[in-house]
């Protein structure tokens, strides 16, 4: 745990004082009327966070005070800490202060006067470096056990590794601080602010100025005045940082703009920046590709620049053409003169020189330079160099849509014929590039979407291209990319007037970790649609019966749902939604509907049920990774034994996203519902309880099936731990959170029940899963390679 997340659990000042001696790591320390005492720092503590840093360093300067008087020893540092902040001081600052003797102080230390409040809080407040604990942790930590090893509070200095967290921060402590100014401005602000020593700017280039109004900090930007709303944080932020950074890094610091952007609106936007390790391995695999001087041979266009970063590696900048969608990024680049010979301009490529029909006309702007105009008339040999924006638009499960990003004016009007491809950005991008260039080389970071994903597959009919070479990294690799998933660099050469089309049936790349170290290869496979898996299965089709709507096993829909009807002869509803590892994690089986995603789900009947196990199983059984992400499922091109049907239905049965149940009282849409569980392997008998199950299906389906070992030692475990849940009656509370008011409760029901039995200390005797897990852990070996085998995943 972390030291504010211990904090958070405190009950008392001792409390308090225990978790920072733990996370600072104080071995020789005393407790008294000091609350914390070492050779190096005496600390002041409190048990909330209500009180003020200078009111505790008042209290603590009394007992310097007294010791002063006694002549006693003072430590070097002095330190205030509570459940929320804490903050650090030299003691030699406010000794000469203290030597005066002219605070008014109280009858004790904490019952200061408010006139020795007002006298420490002004002479203080220019000396202690203060910290958020929620937000400045580990700065904080690293401060006090610095000042303990080398006598002194040394000023964190901004470099390459942490430019990303203090920038942050920035934005936290300074920039939401700044009265009018927009987010996108944070990044040039927080240049500005950085690279002034607190006097003079150590870079005149750049567009926005750090000045000083009435000795006041406050910024410049478009000839407008920014004021700061409060100081206080501007004051913090500079006793943490020490500024100008050093002069060895200013120039990369400022080439590193565009991943400054915040996060929202880097999201929004798209822009990443490429680490310059990725950058290295993609020079190196385009000297692999297109030969070693590529750099001559090729003109470069760049048209997602930012501020370089792709470029800085380019050895022939005059053979560069960079535009970015932000003036402001020319600006950082004609500061850190960041490919000065190259030609670098500012265009909106998706909107610019976009005509109503779909067409480009460059005389609609006037900014595409002449010299790259001609060369694209000539059909000179172009490399389109760029990592474009990842936005897409659409609806996200976790409402992270981005509906109006994709919505450019070439989308509109020339993406007619390329499907669904035209919701995102990168691939509107290549579209472009296929009616303006259309023989370019093309060297592209990207997602593997439109290698392999079912949505892209009108594109890939209509996108002509000859795979040269690549790799995938882990994303990882890129500052504050969410999620672990594999950026594809991949370099193509494009022939849209080709009368016969390349087709794409399968691309081999290397493989590089989050550190860009070399970890294999993999293959990444286009195949028709109707060979994959979520349009093998028999989906029966809904009546016009209500049902109640699930967002759990017994919890009620909560937001609006569009499917609420269940099917004929339906005995369960199967989440299953998209068709790659990405959403494997999205399938569940449910006692009635539920949706989620792109609806991606059907209702299980008697006749598809050994498909609805199968393809279960099939999408849990593989741990997803970063690497495989983006593998499709497919139908299988193996046979299906009975022994590999019946397997995978007990295993279906027994995993934990079985969440099939029985409930009655579910409230939902002004009525009150009741849901049935047809998934009990059992009879009543056989788990020995006096009620009546509503439905036995389950039991007589299994009838007569002949099971392997491996799923009659599942069977035999599970009918223990139902067993056991028959045995005792739970608590109100319990029965209440997973609705055990009926006898056909589920697999999800009972396992959760008896967890809470285990955790509860009511019970004399402990109820064991491990034979059950064992059990199943052998089943879930036996038929992991299966998976493989049987062509339900490719390698």
């Amino acid at each position: 745990m972390t030291l504010y997340s211990e904090l958070k659990q405190v009950r008392s000042e001792e409390d308090v004082k225990d978790v920072y001696i733990k996370a600072l790591g104080l071995t020789s320390y005393t407790k008294g009327l000091i609350d914390i005492q070492t050779n190096e720092i005496w600390f002041e503590a409190k048990d909330t966070g209500k009180h003020s840093s200078y009111a505790m360093f008042t209290q603590l300067l009394h007992y310097v005070q007294d010791a002063l008087n006694k002549g006693e020893q003072i430590p070097p540092f002095l330190a205030v800490i509570d459940t929320e902040k804490a903050a650090i001081m030299k003691s030699a600052d406010v000794l000469p202060f203290l030597e005066k003797k002219t605070i008014k102080w109280g009858k004790s230390a904490s019952k200061y006067t408010p006139e020795a409040l007002e006298a420490v809080s002004a002479y203080i407040g220019t000396y202690f470096v203060s910290f958020k604990l929620a937000t400045h942790e580990d700065e904080f930590i690293a401060t006090i056990k610095t000042a303990i090893q080398t006598g002194d509070i040394i000023r964190i200095q901004i470099t390459p590794d942490n430019l990303k967290q203090v920038f942050d921060k920035w934005v936290v402590m300074i920039g939401k601080e700044i009265h009018g100014v927009n987010a996108e401005h944070y990044a040039l602000l927080f240049f500005a602010d950085i690279m002034n020593d607190g006097t003079v700017s150590t870079y005149q280039e750049i567009p926005a100025k750090l000045i000083f109004v009435d000795g006041k900090p406050a910024f410049m930007l478009d000839e407008k005045v920014y004021a700061l709303n409060n100081k206080e944080g501007y004051r913090r932020f500079w006793a943490i940082y020490h500024r100008p950074p050093q002069e060895e890094h200013r120039n990369y610091l400022l080439e590193r703009r565009d991943s400054l952007i915040p996060l929202d609106e880097r999201s929004f936007k798209g822009a990443f920046y490429t680490p310059l390790n990725v950058v290295d391995c993609a020079y190196n695999k385009l000297a692999e590709v297109l030969g070693k001087n590529w750099q001559k041979n090729y003109l470069v266009w760049d048209m997602c620049c930012g501020v370089g970063n792709l470029e800085v590696k380019h050895s022939n900048h005059r053979n560069l053409f960079m535009s970015t969608l932000d003036v402001a990024d020319i600006d950082v680049m004609r500061a850190t003169k960041t490919c000065a010979a190259a030609t670098r301009f500012q265009y909106d490529y998706l909107n610019d020189d976009i005509t109503d029909d779909g067409n480009i006309d460059y005389s609609l702007t006037n900014k595409l330079p002449q010299e790259l105009r001609d060369a694209i008339q000539a059909g000179k040999k172009i490399l389109v160099l760029i990592n474009p924006p990842y936005a897409e638009s659409g609806v996200g499960i976790g409402g992270g849509n981005k509906r109006s990003v994709a919505k450019t004016r070439f989308a509109a009007t020339a993406m007619d014929h390329y499907g669904k491809a035209s919701n995102e950005l990168f691939t509107q991008c290549l579209a472009r590039i296929a009616l303006e260039m259309p023989t370019a080389s093309v060297a592209i970071f990207s997602k593997l979407k439109y290698i392999n994903a079912p949505n892209f597959e009108k594109f890939r009919q209509v996108w002509n291209a000859e795979y040269l070479g690549g790799f995938v990294v882990h994303s990882k690799a890129f500052d504050s990319l969410k999620g672990d998933f594999p950026i594809g660099f991949l370099v193509w050469r494009t022939n849209q007037n080709a009368k016969k089309k390349k087709s794409i049936d399968e691309i081999s790349v290397e493989v590089f970790d989050k550190k860009t170290r070399p970890v294999g290869e993999k293959k990444f496979y286009n195949l028709p649609n109707n060979t994959f898996l979520n349009s093998w299965s028999i989906r029966p089709k809904p009546n016009k019966v209500d049902v109640v709507a699930l967002k759990n096993a017994v919890s009620c829909a909560t937001s609006k749902i569009s499917r609420t009807t269940w099917s004929n002869g339906a005995i369960a509803y199967m989440l299953c939604d998209s068709n790659d590892m990405q959403h494997a994690s999205q399938t569940a089986l449910f006692s009635s509907v539920y949706r989620v995603g792109h609806d991606g789900g059907f209702y299980i009947n008697p006749d598809n049920l050994w498909q609805a196990a199968i393809i279960f199983a099939v999408r849990r059984l593989i741990k997803p990774t970063w690497l495989n992400d983006r593998d499709q499922f497919l139908q299988p091109t193996g046979e299906l034994t009975d022994e590999f049907k019946n397997d995978c239905l007990i295993w279906m049965l027994f995993n934990g996203s079985n969440l099939t149940a029985s409930a009655d009282g579910l409230e939902w849409n002004g009525q009150t519902w009741s849901i049935v569980n047809h998934f009990i392997p059992f009879t009543e008998a056989e788990v020995k309880t006096s009620e009546r199950f509503a439905s036995d299906f389950m039991a007589r389906y299994l009838r007569g099936k002949k099971q392997s070992p491996e799923a009659k030692a599942v069977l035999a475990e599970g009918k223990q731990l139902w067993l056991a849940y028959f045995a005792a009656t739970d608590n109100h509370a319990v029965r209440e959170e997973y609705k055990l008011n009926r006898a056909d409760v589920g697999w999800y029901q009972i396992r959760n029940a008896l967890k809470k039995r285990n955790d509860s200390g009511d019970y004399d005797e402990l109820v064991s899963f491990a034979a059950f897990e064992l059990a199943y852990k052998a089943l879930s070996e036996k038929l992991q390679p299966l998976v493989y085998e049987l062509g339900f995943l490719k390698r």
